[in-house]
């Protein structure tokens, strides 16, 4: 079918748009089932069309409509590409396409990106010297490749700083997602490691050789081969281009470099390219998504169509307003203005409290005040900026036996790099704990499992293991090529030993031990640190390293299985990073840490495309609420077991100071948590909340001043 032909399929009568050519299926009422909005993307005439889809907009299901109004116009399915970030939401589309059209789609390429190089490969891979039995690795069997490919290149990761195979991973990831040179991504994200960089390279060719000879393909294999196909074989690409008359895209604004490559070159023969995303929700640059594809789009192709879906179906309109005034602060974006369907509802409140501390306790009293009115507890979620962000809300749930579940990872203290950092505390109070010092002494250089074992069959039976290391310094438990690295550890228990403040002895930990083994043995380290930050703040607040690790053991006792309250089982409040929140909605959402340093993080100050993409997550926060926002602003934290540090408000906030009377409620909870405005009124059929003292933000803090 021609790219004329298609067009005439596609085409507009009247007010409503009927198909004006042959169809199949039942007859659908297109412009009674979608909205204005929506029934113009749908039915839009063949060509390249960017679809730019506001939080809560119904861009999945106009995307679907297309997919269906396509196969109803005509359109063999075998000759549609959806590419979506999920399987499973590729099925859903097709499945709800087969049944608005009454026929199969089967035959119609749907899937992520990953989904449909694997097909392609085994079909054509045999050019590039793949067979078509070849294996997928997952990321497991990969970092294991890759560690078997450094020892097999001679390097001791024990001796020197040099990136294990959770890290090279990361590199090597980069490396072909992003299109850019090893050289450029070592020096831009991974500087600690230029010196090393041609063992870096040495390791990747021979892990590139072995996945060959072996007939193995790790997931970003799989991109880089399709864009090989397409780049180094012309038959291929013009019999790929030519298969497929249309091409549509989901998360547009979350594709990285060689999926934006790779589609403009399958879109070059019929043009009928169809992007549906949101710059305003482009928040994973740290994963190498490239932000330039959808701001970029219509530079590539001038002639093409851009709609845009501005009415949510989600958030009240007071908390659109919000949202739209906030990413309106962003120089470079694509204009759009949320509108909301619904009307009335409570404004967004921006809530002072004194600490951080004051701020968990708040999230609890108020989570419990609304299970009260009825709210069930699944309606509510916690999203922060950083997952150490959650750390005292956690414990406050856990102390009030409130049901929580940590939405996309791993509680706060049962993390890898906050377990390692913990256990150095465990051998001081519990100079007995073996499963600690077994995990401390697998961190020295040159020290593995059986080293380990030996060092504590040796020291394990002393009423002092620590005293007893520092006097013999490892000599007679450890080998000759060892003891200047062992001793160093030494030197470091014997510093540990003369503090007790937790905090002074996480700082210490850190800076002469942890943070080299951090960097060289996990990916993320940069966020990694941030979360051992978080920790040290915390542990701030405790003068005791008893009382501690007490709180800190306490803290895993609450298990996301346990249901202790709730109406239904399973019923827990949701305590999720915001980039793990992004696509999904609460009733109520409450935003901690609004405040500069910590939302925006302080890694984001210093470049204005960094503070964009974080304005960028605030944006993502906000809409999803749909009834009632809580924006938390905490005055101080505890920056020593007798200091309390001024904190400023976030820029976000501050920025609309202007118009925050209008936009938001002020209120204001101090140290005695009492806040009669807890309970809402009705007036005139309005919701409004009562408060006390409301506090406007405008201004900088100064010491001992309410924010």
């Amino acid at each position: 079918m021609s790219n004329q032909d298609d067009t005439k399929i596609l085409g507009q009568s009247g007010r409503r748009f009927q198909l004006q050519a042959r169809t199949v299926g039942r007859q659908i009422d297109w412009a009674r089932e979608l909205n204005p909005e929506q029934l113009a993307v749908v039915t839009a005439p063949g060509g390249p069309i960017l679809v730019v889809a506001g939080a809560g907009s119904g861009k999945t299901r106009a995307l679907t409509y297309r997919v269906a109004y396509l196969i109803h116009s005509g359109v063999d399915p075998g000759r549609i590409m959806l590419v979506t970030f999920t399987n499973r939401a590729a099925r859903e589309m097709v499945s709800r396409a087969e049944a608005l059209v009454g026929r199969p789609a089967s035959s119609l390429w749907a899937g992520t990106f990953h989904h449909i190089a694997n097909r392609l490969l085994r079909q054509y891979g045999s050019v590039l010297g793949i067979r078509p039995d070849f294996t997928v690795l997952d990321r497991e069997d990969a970092k294991d490749l890759l560690g078997r490919c450094i020892h097999e290149a001679g390097i001791d990761v024990k001796a020197r700083r040099f990136p294990q195979k959770a890290v090279l991973a990361s590199i090597a990831s980069f490396v072909q997602n992003s299109l850019e040179p090893l050289e450029r991504i070592i020096a831009r994200r991974y500087p600690m490691f230029l010196q090393d960089i041609d063992a870096i390279e040495a390791v990747l060719a021979r892990y590139a050789n072995i996945k060959m000879q072996r007939q193995l393909l790790d997931f970003d294999d799989l991109l880089a081969y399709w864009l090989r196909l397409l780049t180094e074989h012309r038959q291929i690409r013009e019999e790929l281009a030519e298969r497929f008359l249309h091409i549509l895209v989901d998360e547009y604004q979350d594709t990285n470099a060689i999926q934006g490559a790779i589609v403009d070159l399958l879109a070059a023969r019929h043009r009928n390219l169809t992007v549906v995303g949101d710059d305003a929700q482009s928040i994973y640059s740290f994963r190498g998504a490239d932000f330039e594809n959808i701001l970029t789009f219509k530079q590539r192709y001038p002639d093409a169509k851009q709609f845009r879906l501005e009415t949510n179906y989600r958030s009240t309109p007071q908390i659109l307003a919000l949202a739209n005034a906030s990413i309106a602060r962003n120089t470079r974006r694509l204009p759009k203005y949320l509108r909301a369907v619904r009307s009335g509802g409570l404004r967004p409140a921006i809530v002072t409290v004194y600490d951080h501390l004051v701020q968990s306790q708040f999230i609890a009293e108020y989570v419990l005040h609304l299970a009260d009115q009825g709210r069930r507890l699944s309606e509510i979620a916690v999203l922060y900026r950083s997952h150490w962000h959650s750390l005292e809300i956690q414990l406050e749930f856990q102390r009030r036996n409130i049901p929580f579940q940590v939405r996309g990872g791993l509680r706060f203290f049962e993390q890898a790099h906050i377990k390692d950092v913990i256990c150095f505390l465990r051998i001081l109070q519990n100079r007995q704990d073996e499963l600690a010092w077994l995990r401390v002494l697998r961190m020295i250089p040159r020290v593995g499992t059986a080293t380990a074992m030996r060092i504590w069959e040796q020291i394990g039976n002393s009423d002092d293991p620590v005293g007893q290391l520092c006097q013999t310094r490892g000599q007679g438990i450890v080998g000759k090529a060892c003891m200047e690295v062992f001793g160093r550890f030494v030197d470091l228990l014997d510093g540990l030993r003369a503090l007790s403040s937790p905090a002074g002895l996480i700082e210490k930990v850190c800076k002469d031990f942890y943070d080299d083994y951090l960097v060289s043995h996990y990916d993320g380290a940069e966020l990694r640190r941030e979360d051992i930050r978080g920790l040290t703040n915390f542990a701030t607040q405790y003068s005791s390293l008893d009382a501690f690790l007490s709180d800190v053991a306490l803290a895993g006792e609450f298990s996301g299985e346990t249901v202790v309250t709730g109406p239904e089982e399973q019923d827990f409040v949701i305590l999720s990073t915001i980039h793990q929140a992004k696509g999904l909605e609460w009733s109520v959402v409450f935003i901690p840490w609004l405040a500069d340093g910590r939302f925006p993080t302080d890694l984001a100050l210093n470049r204005l495309e960094d503070l964009e993409e974080e304005r960028r997550v605030f944006h993502v926060a906000v809409t999803r609420a749909k009834d009632e926002l809580y924006l938390i602003v905490p005055q101080t934290y505890a920056g020593g077991p007798r200091a309390q540090v001024m904190m400023k408000p976030s820029r976000f906030l501050l920025e609309l100071a202007t118009e925050l009377g209008e936009l938001t409620e002020p209120l204001h909870v101090d140290q005695t948590m009492t806040y009669p405005w807890v309970q809402d009124q009705q007036t005139n059929g309005q919701a409004l909340r009562t408060a006390r003292t409301p506090k406007v933000l405008g201004s900088d803090p100064s010491p001992g001043e309410e924010v």
